[in-house]
């Protein structure tokens, strides 16, 4: 079998510093370490740009504000795609979207910003340039697999140098082309054990805590909703509800289980009857927390049935999405064209996509592929460097050739379900206080 290229795909963000040597000089740190606060306002007060907790340039100003030991011998700083790719190839670069998690981007020279990187050496000394990894956008090539990242891969030796690898990308970008919503005013969804919404725009937003501003695999400006808490505290429910049917003696597949569970959503009162999730397992930037507590609560009065209990859980996974996005479209103004779905969330057919179609009040599509991910999109921009044409963009190249007779299924929610899930958002919000209190005394 013939492999034509690579291209790895892994979560955005993160910390893993290196020295010249290539020695690890700290524990990973991942989108879910939420200890970068002060770093986070201070840089974002500084570029006049927001500034998330999980960036890469986040936690490392804030290693360099806690004066720990091992920022002085750092000679790259990259995530966990950029670590893999490095030691696939021995290139220490990464596709535009994911390092767009790293340092802010300017889209018109497709590279770090260098007004942002010139404030960060006077605020530090240290030239980001020499430290972080090269910016190439969808198409360029970003490499070949070396002998020793054959090995990396595969140990008996099949595996042979020299395939071309494409420019790694994060969990965002691949998403965006694996739903096809790399063009300006289209958008998707990811929900999986995060979620987030990416709405490609063609205007310059306002500074705003709970959205990010990052790129398309190409490098076009993308604002991004990102919640650290999505399917996790669904995943436990459901892993419960696995151990009881083992207890009775009719154990179930947790693949079937979970379809069951998430249908039985939909026979649920559109508001939950009353009931209330939190679903944060770690902090949540959009609502200003730094630790999170699963927290479920209900009212003596409340309607207390599987149906609603398991729309809770789904209205939850969603709802702090939902508080970013009324940003994005109220104050903003930002207008959707469209919106799709894709991960975990949605595997189960219509239920995810009606949850989500009842948050943003708008028609949500799910293609064939939606389970898939970031594998896919990756595979896609894999192919894009090898096989696009001469100026042909990574938005044609998949309207065209990939996604021109792709099967997608559209939703559009019932009015009551959209008002429930106001009303739900409405009790969540105000429900806030209770949440903040169980982490101070859990």
């Amino acid at each position: 079998m013939r492999i034509w290229s690579i291209g790895v795909s892994a979560m955005m963000h993160g910390y893993l510093p290196f020295d010249r040597y290539g020695n690890q000089l700290a524990e990973f740190r991942t989108w879910r370490n939420t200890i970068t606060g002060e770093a986070a306002e201070k840089l974002t007060d500084l570029f006049g740009f927001n500034i998330p907790q999980r960036w890469s340039i986040a936690h490392l100003y804030q290693a360099m504000l806690n004066g720990e030991e091992h920022v002085k011998d750092i000679a790259f700083l990259t995530t966990l795609a950029g670590y893999i790719h490095w030691q696939l190839t021995g290139k220490k670069v990464m596709g535009i979207g994911e390092a767009s998690g790293m340092f802010p981007i300017d889209s018109g020279t497709l590279d770090y910003d260098e007004g942002m990187v010139q404030k960060f050496h006077a605020l530090t000394g240290i030239d980001l340039r020499s430290i972080l990894p090269k910016v190439l956008v969808a198409g360029d090539n970003g490499g070949a697999l070396t002998a020793e990242g054959a090995r990396f891969l595969d140990p008996t030796g099949t595996l042979k140098p020299g395939i071309p690898v494409a420019p790694c990308e994060g969990d965002a970008g691949t998403g965006m082309a694996a739903t096809n919503s790399v063009r300006v005013r289209t958008g998707n969804v990811s929900a999986g054990t995060s979620d987030f919404s990416m709405i490609v725009t063609d205007k310059k937003l306002g500074v705003h805590r709970e959205i990010d501003m990052v790129t398309t695999p190409a490098g076009a400006p993308v604002a991004m909703v990102h919640c650290n808490n999505c399917t996790s505290d669904i995943n436990a429910w459901v892993s419960l509800f696995s151990e009881f049917a083992e207890a009775i003696g009719a154990p179930v597949d947790q693949g079937k289980l979970f379809t069951l569970l998430f249908g039985k959503a939909l026979g649920g009162d559109p508001d939950c009857g009353g009931l209330l999730s939190f679903n944060y397992f770690s902090g949540e930037g959009v609502t200003d927390l730094d630790e999170g507590r699963p927290v479920f609560a209900r009212t003596p009065n409340s309607r207390f049935t599987l149906a609603n209990f398991m729309r809770t859980h789904l209205l939850s996974a969603l709802a702090t999405l939902k508080i970013g996005l009324d940003i994005l479209t109220a104050e903003e103004q930002v207008e959707i064209d469209k919106l799709y779905g894709h991960g975990g969330f949605f595997k189960t057919p219509e239920v995810g996509q009606r949850m989500l179609s009842a948050a943003v009040g708008a028609p949500v599509s799910v293609m064939e592929t939606a389970g898939e991910g970031g594998p896919y999109g990756m595979a896609l921009l894999a192919a894009y460097m090898l096989w696009k044409e001469p100026g042909e963009t990574l938005e044609d190249y998949l309207d065209n050739k990939v996604f021109a007779d792709a099967k997608s299924a559209t939703i559009m929610a019932d009015e009551s379900d959209i008002v429930g899930f106001a009303d739900f958002l409405t009790r969540y919000k105000k429900a806030l206080p209770l949440e903040r209190t169980a982490v101070e005394v859990l």
